[in-house]
C-alpha cells in the first residue's frame, strides 16, 4: 500500500484485494460509486460525475478518483403521495465502469466523504461463437 496515500480531508480511500484466478484474461471488475439516499421506491436515481483514473508518479499504479458526486436526477414518474420513502443505494449513471482483473495489485479508489464504492466481478465464457458472414 506504500505507493497509495491516505486519502486527503474530506475523502476515503477504498481498498479491494482480488483473489487469484487461474486466467485473469476472462475476468472484469466493475467499480459502482453512490450513496445511500432517503427517496422514493418507484423512480431510477443517479448521480452525476466521473471516475477518473490517476497513474501514480514514480510507481506507474493506477489509482481511480470520483472529486465530488455530482447532482442527483431521476425518472419523474409519480410516485404514490402516501408512500413512504426507503433508503436506497445511488449509483453514477452511465455505462458501467469496467476494469481489468489484476490479482497483483490492489484496487484503491477514493472518494468524498459518505460515498460508498460497490463492486462486482464479471466473468467471460470461456467458448467461443462464430459469426456469419454478410
Amino acid at each position: 500500500m506504500k505507493p497509495f496515500p491516505p486519502a486527503d480531508k474530506g475523502m476515503e480511500r477504498y481498498v479491494l484485494n482480488l483473489p487469484e484466478q487461474k486466467d485473469e484474461s476472462l475476468f472484469k471488475v466493475e467499480l459502482i460509486v453512490g450513496k445511500i439516499v432517503h427517496i422514493d421506491s418507484e423512480n431510477r436515481y443517479f448521480f452525476g460525475g466521473k471516475i477518473e483514473e490517476q497513474i501514480i508518479e514514480g510507481w506507474g499504479y493506477t489509482r481511480y478518483v470520483i472529486s465530488e458526486l455530482g447532482s442527483m436526477g431521476g425518472t419523474l414518474m409519480m410516485a404514490e403521495p402516501n408512500a413512504p420513502k426507503v433508503d436506497r443505494f445511488v449509483a453514477l449513471g452511465g455505462e458501467p465502469y469496467l476494469i481489468r482483473y489484476n490479482s497483483r495489485l490492489p484496487v484503491v479508489v477514493y472518494v468524498p466523504e459518505d460515498t460508498q464504492v460497490r463492486y462486482r466481478i464479471w466473468r467471460a465464457n470461456t467458448e467461443m461463437e462464430m459469426m456469419e458472414k454478410g
